[in-house]
């Protein structure tokens, strides 16, 4: 495994007319608890078994994976070390995971609701499950990809390591210094993939390999690991890092760049879809599992991804009517495409005006959530090394305050980048998104420690998705906005079962995201990241498909009573739980809402 994991005017619609009813489609991982009038007896008991596993995990978890645990928020990990990327270890991990669940299965989850154990039992079985899930995958054997390959991390770690002390600069070298022997364990389970038939794709290596030149053909003190050195005033361990960084972890580095080129890329898969492995659909139902916490079929995915790219796309059309005089969506894609008042002259004028999005959207906040972030996020560019095959995306701050969450914005080509697009993923990336969410998650004291390692990607990636739609009712797009945000929603719900089970080429794939016939390279982009992450694309959409349903129904049976802001409550107050104890929780509000009536 990668020892780093890092598991997108005029009438104003509603969202009600966005929804689609879920539910029934959902196999649901966690059964609805029923009512009851007060507790059973072992409340307690079940309680304290909850937290004390709860507890065992984080700690863990922090010691398997302190760099993750970091980036997650926690300020207490030692960053004197990178992750144990070992197969004995990861053998290890698995055995406590195994342990952990033998003694979940004997707790009485019904003991639990209306306390914030039901939460906490809810995030520790999901994490547990889910990585079970994911053994069949054997993901450690082939981690070679662009988006959450190890190589994707080392800069943003070399940028937050610690300096300053001569404890800091110790930790510093030591965690460092252990590098080249993490990437020759990458090297020794790839080829153990290799051996059992498990490999990545070589459109995968064909990314990574330009992502490790970036590190090792400028000097070391321009090198994307430099940092720690530019921030530090010891010219000793200035002198200390540049040589590290010279003579250990750049050959480290060539050595795995080397191997991959030479070795590993006549071995690696033609195929891009993870059905080439052994036990491939069984990997991409557990993959899906783990990204959206339901079951439901490739094939029912496919189709609700379909409908939904349908309703959107008509949508798109009568905006485009209204707006520009064509209902076509191809020739709005190239109206929009070829008008240069809808790009940006420069990469500053991208960062200024994704900067001033986001002010405005935090200026709108209240009207619409009791209690927005009280801390703001700031715009970075993604780091030049890696900002060509990179995505926008954001990092939340850690609990202690010690740094702010950023929005790491790519500006690559900006000049072919479109403001409506920006738009879309600035509200999607901060406010009224993931900035928010995350942020009110963070705030709520009374949820274990555990919420923050073990989150519903389908909820976060859910909410995000809500977020984008949202964001038209508070009047944040441009014409251009409004139309962009609908030509990109569920395209990932047919494409990645499509390229992963069905048999789709990277070419069909590019094609079906371009919706013109001839695919644009964002569109080869997206389908990279598809082949990269089986299953996670469809997050998005499951979940903000899910959360478009709950308002609605909150809605009917709410009728004028129904509050916006009350509603926000209800989704966000327990943390990025799965989506069935999203719909419980939900559920249980509205009729709360229902008895004070």
């Amino acid at each position: 495994m990668p020892f780093f994991r890092r598991t997108p005017l005029h009438r104003r619609p509603t969202l009600a007319t966005v929804v689609v009813a879920l539910a029934p489609a959902f196999g649901l991982a966690l059964a609805p608890l029923p009512a009851r009038a007060q507790a059973p007896a072992n409340a307690d008991s079940a309680a304290a078994r909850v937290t004390a596993l709860a507890d065992e995990y984080v700690r863990e978890y922090k010691a398997m994976f302190p760099e993750n645990a970091f980036f997650s928020g926690f300020s207490d990990v030692a960053p004197d070390r990178f992750s144990d990327n070992s197969l004995t270890a990861l053998a290890a991990w698995q055995g406590k995971e195994d342990a952990w669940a033998a003694q979940l299965a004997r707790v009485d989850a019904r003991a639990l609701w209306g306390r914030p154990e039901w939460v906490t039992f809810g995030f520790l079985r999901e994490a547990i499950e889910a990585s079970r899930a994911v053994r069949v995958c054997r993901n450690e054997l082939w981690g070679v990809n662009q988006m959450s390959g190890w190589q994707t991390a080392m800069g943003q770690i070399a940028d937050v390591q610690p300096v300053g002390t001569p404890a800091a600069r110790e930790q510093a070298l030591r965690r460092w210094a252990g590098m080249p022997r993490n990437v020759n364990t990458e090297i020794a389970n790839l080829r153990e993939g290799m051996r059992l038939g498990y490999t990545a794709p070589k459109r995968l290596v064909e990314l990574v390999i330009p992502q490790l030149d970036a590190y090792t053909t400028v000097p070391p003190d321009s090198s994307p690991l430099a940092s720690p050195a530019r921030r530090d005033s010891s010219p000793e361990f200035r002198a200390a890092w540049t040589a590290l960084v010279r003579d250990s972890i750049n050959p480290a580095i060539r050595r795995y760049r080397d191997f991959l080129a030479n070795e590993y890329m006549p071995a690696a898969r033609e195929a891009v879809g993870v059905s080439a492995n052994p036990n491939g659909r069984a990997c991409w139902e557990a993959m899906f599992r783990q990204s959206t916490t339901i079951t439901r079929s490739p094939e029912e995915t496919s189709r609700l991804g379909e409908a939904t790219v349908a309703r959107y796309a008509r949508e798109a059309a009568e905006t485009g009517r209204q707006v520009f005089g064509t209902a076509d969506i191809v020739e709005l894609r190239k109206r929009l495409g070829s008008d240069p008042r809808n790009h940006f002259t420069s990469r500053d004028e991208l960062l200024a005006f994704t900067r001033e999005n986001i002010r405005h959207a935090r200026e709108v906040m209240p009207r619409w959530f009791s209690h927005p972030p009280a801390t703001d996020v700031v715009v970075e560019p993604i780091p030049a090394f890696m900002e060509r095959t990179a995505s926008s995306g954001y990092q939340p701050a850690p609990q202690d305050g010690s740094r702010p969450a950023v929005f790491r914005l790519k500006l690559y080509e900006a000049e072919r980048q479109q403001r409506g697009s920006a738009e879309v993923t600035a509200f999607h990336e901060t406010y009224p998104g993931h900035h928010l969410q995350i942020s009110a998650a963070q705030n709520m004291r009374a949820l274990h420690p555990i919420t923050q390692v073990a989150m519903s990607g389908a909820y976060v990636e859910g909410w995000a998705r809500y977020a984008e739609a949202l964001a038209e009712e508070m009047g944040l797009y441009s014409p251009a906005g409004r139309i962009i945000r609908r030509l990109w929603p569920a395209h990932g719900m047919v494409v990645d079962p499509g390229v992963h089970l069905f048999g789709w080429s990277r070419e069909r794939a590019a094609q079906y995201v371009s919706a013109s016939g001839q695919a644009s390279p964002g569109s080869y982009a997206m389908v990279d990241r598809v082949i990269a992450w089986p299953g996670q694309l469809t997050s998005y959409d499951t979940g903000g498909l899910e959360i478009f349903a709950l308002r609605e129904k909150a809605q009917r049976e709410l009728g004028p009573r129904f509050d916006i802001r009350a509603f926000h409550d209800a989704v966000l107050n327990h943390g990025a739980v799965t989506l069935p104890m999203l719909r419980e929780q939900v559920e249980r509000w509205i009729a709360e809402q229902k008895a004070a009536r």
